[in-house]
């Protein structure tokens, strides 16, 4: 039970308290005073009658204004918001003693040294963080705050020295310990992004109402802070150069170019000139040229279906990747640029790797960092959203106001399965808006495949025999389902066959751990 009295500030109110206490043979647990006239008690629960008689005889104690009962302690309160707090923090904290000593630990330091607890406190500091004294430091004549670099279960850290200070009866300070605070070198590039964020969030254009997508932008908005290759998988149409475009402008090269290489629409020796540029002399030209390498120095360069480039041009990636370095075309001067590769591909790289159609030491370097575009047929909560934004963008475009959805309309974009995925979707509402004559958009102004008489849907193109086509549904059925089920047997009794028939057809579909992301 606890209690808090409101009272004057008078000489000996507190003792008056503690005799009634006594006088019930009542066990004082704990007790506060807190300036302003309030005592705070804490004891044992007692019986509601004793409780009754108790509440008056303090209440009759010259000097006290009101007594009631409270569900905590001032200090109570304190201790679990700095419990909370401590234990919400992502970085690792320390409480240490005079000594060094470990007293208070949180759970990133826990988690982050795989122990209990128990086995962290009362534990000399240095022997979890190496590359500062911190016995000299305690034993100083002034301990003041510092920010040192050590390192924690071997790796760099940015480490804050923040000493505590207890006054004593006179006002003073008595160093009591210090808190340790840790920094990653990956928490303070988080950090120092935010700060640089522009105040436009550059995820905000991406529909994200559907599960699958707001997995993506929260995965994306974490890959955007980094330098590492990255990588996005999807099928055509669904968006991965706009997301592309969002991982650049939430990174920290928001500021410098964006320049984007499309690897399938201009021939080979085109592209290489496009990418590394030209010496002076080399294909006629007087004067030399800079290639999108150089253009986007400091900024990011996207190669758009990566998956095309021919394996001359894999080779050449490949040691600019290694090196941070290449030639120009023509050229024997090596040219070194600081930027941030991201490729886009509608194309399973790790099939073409099987293939032998493209590098499988390119394909590592590339794929760093995966983020996959679901299709639109997986994320049926954002098509309405989508349209929503198309029909104002072209509305504007048009110069007319945007029509309204009708039901039927609504119903038909929802179920149509959307093999050209966003882009289609897109397509279609353009086209839509330029033959509207009305204020609302219908079902019969919509025109899709397949939602006719004279027109069928396939899923996709159909481009072998039937034996063929049935393979390649096994084969990307079966890449599709392997990462949740990843053993043989789970993935044969997912599918109703035996064992053994699986490990066959992912033999022969080349589908392991190593060529699919689990």
């Amino acid at each position: 039970m606890r209690l808090e009295i409101s009272c004057q500030d008078r000489l000996g109110i507190t003792q008056d308290v503690l005799d009634i206490l006594v006088e019930y043979e009542i066990d004082l647990r704990g007790i506060e005073i807190v300036t302003g006239g309030k005592i705070y008690l804490h004891f044992p629960n007692i019986d509601f009658e004793d409780f009754q008689h108790l509440m008056p005889r303090i209440r009759r104690i010259p000097g006290i204004d009101d007594v009631k009962t409270t569900p905590f302690m001032p200090g109570e309160r304190e201790q679990h918001q700095l419990r909370a707090l401590l234990r919400t923090l992502p970085d690792p904290v320390f409480s240490i003693d005079t000594r060094g000593n470990i007293v208070v630990a949180n759970e990133a330091v826990v988690n982050s040294l795989e122990s209990s607890y128990d086995e962290i406190v009362d534990q000399d500091i240095e022997q979890f963080i190496q590359g500062f004294n911190f016995h000299r430091w305690l034993e100083g004549d002034e301990v003041l705050a510092q920010t040192h670099k050590v390192k924690f279960i071997e790796q760099d850290y940015l480490v804050d020295l923040l000493p505590i200070d207890v006054p004593d009866t006179e006002g003073v300070s008595i160093l009591a310990g210090a808190v340790v605070v840790l920094k990653s070198e990956h928490r303070l590039g988080q950090q120092m992004n935010a700060l640089i964020q522009p105040t436009t969030h550059s995820f905000a254009r991406l529909q994200t109402s559907s599960p699958s997508m707001k997995r993506v932008v929260r995965e994306a908005q974490k890959m955007a802070e980094l330098d590492a290759p990255l990588l996005i998988c999807g099928e055509t149409g669904t968006g991965k150069e706009q997301l592309a475009r969002a991982c650049h402008e939430g990174s920290r090269r928001a500021e410098n170019e964006f320049v984007v290489l499309n690897c399938a629409s201009i021939p080979d020796d085109m592209v290489e000139l496009e990418l590394f540029g030209c010496a002076s002399g080399a294909y006629g030209n007087n004067e030399a040229r800079s290639g999108l390498l150089e253009q986007a120095e400091n900024g990011t360069l996207l190669l758009d279906e990566v998956g095309s480039m021919s394996p001359h041009l894999q080779s050449k990636l490949l040691r600019f990747l290694q090196d941070g370095s290449f030639r120009r075309v023509g050229g024997d001067k090596e040219v070194t640029v600081n930027l941030r590769i991201i490729s886009v591909t509608q194309s399973d790289l790790s099939q073409l790797v099987q293939e032998e159609k493209f590098r499988e030491d390119l394909y590592y370097r590339l794929n760093v960092l995966t983020l996959t575009m679901p299709p639109l047929r997986q994320r049926k909560q954002d098509i309405i959203g989508l349209t929503e934004s198309f029909m104002q963008l072209h509305s504007r475009q048009l110069g007319r106001k945007a029509p309204k959805l009708n039901r039927s309309a609504v119903e038909l974009l929802q179920s149509y399965p959307w093999p050209g995925n966003v882009r289609q979707l897109e397509n279609a509402i353009y086209r839509a808006l330029t033959l509207l004559e009305k204020s609302e958009l219908s079902k019969d102004d919509i025109e899709l495949p397949g939602t006719t008489g004279s027109k069928t849907y396939f899923p996709e193109e159909i481009k072998g025999t039937l034996d063929q086509e049935v393979k390649r549904f096994e084969r990307d059925l079966l890449r599709q389902l392997y990462p949740s089920y990843p053993s043989t047997r789970q993935l044969a009794k997912k599918l109703g066959l035996s064992h053994t028939a699986i490990a066959n057809k992912l033999r022969e579909y080349g589908i392991n751990k190593k060529t699919v992301k689990i």
